[in-house]
């Protein structure tokens, strides 16, 4: 059995704080829209095994949520959320 998808669907963060993806099943690929990604990029790829880190977010990002699209072996199998909270 294979599982897929995202634990958890959404993460709540400061702005100081980063996310960090993880499969070991594929390649994997975190895209956001590129108008409204809250990193210095809207899509992050890494490989089997790898892990997949945001980075903090960036200066003067307005809180609020985050939408993304994960792709594992550029097929998009779940979808998540990154919600950065106010100070």
């Amino acid at each position: 059995m294979v599982m897929v998808g995202v634990l958890p669907e959404a993460i709540v963060i400061d702005a100081s704080e980063q996310v960090v993806w993880f499969s070991n099943a594929g390649n994997i690929k975190i895209e956001f829209d590129a108008q409204r990604s809250p990193f210095g990029s809207n899509v992050f790829q890494a490989p089997p095994g790898v892990r997949l880190s945001s980075g903090a977010a960036r200066a003067g990002i307005n809180p609020g949520s985050y939408k993304y699209r994960l792709s594992l072996n550029e097929v998009i199998v779940a979808q998540g959320e990154v919600i950065i909270r106010a100070k």
